[in-house]
């Protein structure tokens, strides 16, 4: 369904921020420290590719603090990117594209040719190592000489098991407080989705497209950062983590 003035696509927007935060508490960290680095690599107007861009939640945050920034975003989730075009509609300075990531020929549907930073949070995972190999390939065609990727995501690291155990089961145990709260994780906010009569039909096109979540890798940041080089990039390293999550940056 085509968004509409009537709905308030700012209360959709929020209530997905308080259902990714039930799972990533340090979400708005991550975030700032992001634009940070956008800021230090590419200064205070880029041109950003908001990869796997959901609901816009980094494009939101580029326009609020960097006003002549422009934004693509790009997704296949038609629930999400209704959301979003919902909420920037009028926005001369963002644009949106519905691509399959996994698509050799995604690239095509862009409206520019290259970005000073493509950006991304918590959706990377839901891909196997090898499309996502396949993907940073793609994403260093499209970083000009001196640009920036970076991706924040849960990045595993299998040496530590004992150390993973114990920061899972504190995580857990807080989310389930939460939750008691009245916090909605993730499928208690699609039942919402699916009520609404605007969302309803690319919230079931959704779950056509991908089930209910997508079974995907959560490699190393270290097998990130090899991949990267490989494919492109001079220089790659975390400039966030926390004890679930790392933010690393590719520097073309």
């Amino acid at each position: 369904m085509t968004p509409t003035t009537t709905t308030d696509w700012q209360a959709w927007q929020h209530s997905w921020d308080r259902q990714q935060e039930w799972y990533m508490p340090d979400r708005e960290e991550r975030f700032r420290i992001m634009l940070d680095m956008v800021e230090a690599l590419v200064g205070r107007a880029p041109r950003v590719l908001d990869l796997a861009c959901g609901t816009g939640s980094i494009t939101a945050r580029l326009l609020a603090r960097f006003p002549d920034a422009v934004s693509t975003g790009v997704d296949l989730d038609p629930a999400l990117l209704t959301i979003a075009r919902g909420t920037f509609q009028g926005d001369e300075r963002v644009s949106f594209v519905t691509a399959d990531l996994k698509d050799p020929c995604w690239t095509a549907a862009l409206p520019h040719a290259s970005y000073d930073a493509v950006l991304t949070a918590t959706a990377l995972h839901w891909l196997h190592e090898g499309p996502l190999a396949a993907l940073y390939g793609r994403v260093a065609g499209l970083v000009r000489e001196g640009g920036v990727f970076m991706n924040a995501d849960r990045m595993a690291d299998r040496d530590t098991p004992r150390i993973n155990a114990a920061e899972r089961a504190l995580r857990h145990a807080r989310m389930d407080e939460a939750k008691a709260a009245g916090v909605s994780d993730w499928a208690a906010w699609w039942r919402l989705a699916a009520q609404d009569p605007v969302l309803a039909g690319p919230t079931a096109r959704r779950f056509e497209i991908f089930g209910e979540h997508a079974d995907g890798d959560v490699p190393s940041a270290e097998w990130h950062a090899g991949v990267l080089r490989e494919k492109g990039f001079a220089e790659v390293r975390p400039v966030w983590c926390s004890p679930s999550d790392t933010l690393l940056l590719a520097l073309r």
